[in-house]
């Protein structure tokens, strides 16, 4: 039986570690808090106590690094810590995996890692450390691609949705909102869907943007979110054209075979 680690099992995490459980993985977790520790271990997900600050801090963690699959879902905290914060928080997780041995990563990454250049771009973009648009991230990526001594897979999700995050709450009553340029959701079906799939087929020693293929302007999904939901939509537009943007492509995951439960942003279901 493969056995999958998962580092933080939250909001896309615990949905996963469910998945896989049911299809026959031997799965184990970690979490920030002891309540929730004792609830997961209790519905038979083994779960460890593992705070990153950036230093590991926590109750037995090295079991979660005796495991044939890592995969590293740490999200990056870029608004509230310095932009060394989150490499610091993978160097730790990468030496501790090399130190046991740990033969497969995934790594969770974002498509913040692109610049904005007002065009569709794929895994083909160069990135650099002057034209990435999240260089915590891109020292992050960086850091899991020296040295390696295991296969690593690293999906950049867009904006995660679905669920209890819809994306027309955060700009209900906001004036001067965005809302001519294409957005890059994946909803969180799709999230859990191709970050298993990767795991199933194999797929390592690669890059998979994980975004939604169709892409809306983020006027339609606000307006539709507080239609359908009840609530104000954004008081006010910022004038066309005010705004950088891109656009990802999702065709490299989708030519694996990877088919999309929910394509189309204007279709997200929520909670």
């Amino acid at each position: 039986m493969t056995s999958v680690s998962i580092i933080g099992l939250g909001w896309l995490g615990l949905p996963l570690a469910n998945y896989l459980k049911e299809n026959n993985f031997e799965v184990k977790g970690s979490t920030t808090s002891p309540e929730k520790m004792e609830k997961l271990n209790a519905k038979g997900i083994s779960t460890f106590l593992l705070k990153l600050l950036p230093h590991p801090e926590g109750k037995g963690f090295m079991k979660l690094f005796e495991s044939d699959i890592l995969f590293m879902n740490v999200p990056p905290r870029s608004r509230t810590m310095p932009e060394t914060f989150h490499p610091e928080q993978i160097k730790f997780l990468k030496s501790m995996a090399l130190q046991t041995g740990v033969k497969k990563i995934i790594y969770i990454s974002s498509t913040s890692i692109y610049p904005d250049q007002n065009r569709e771009l794929d895994e083909t973009f160069t990135l650099t450390k002057e034209n990435t648009g999240n260089t915590a991230l891109y020292q992050a990526e960086n850091i899991l691609l020296q040295d390696q001594d295991y296969d690593l897979s690293i999906i950049r999700f867009g904006g995660l949705l679905g669920v209890d995050r819809v994306p027309g709450k955060y700009f209900s009553g906001k004036i001067n909102v965005i809302g001519d340029s294409p957005v890059n959701y994946i909803h969180r079906d799709d999230a859990v869907g191709i970050s298993s799939w990767v795991i199933e087929k194999n797929l390592w020693n690669q890059v998979f943007n994980g975004v939604a293929p169709f892409h809306p302007k983020r006027k339609l999904v606000y307006e539709k979110n507080a239609l359908d939901l009840g609530f104000p939509p954004p008081s006010s537009y910022a004038p066309e054209g005010d705004s950088t943007w891109k656009q990802l492509s999702s065709q490299k995951i989708q030519s694996s075979g990877y088919e999309f439960k929910i394509p189309d942003p204007l279709d997200f279901w929520y909670s």
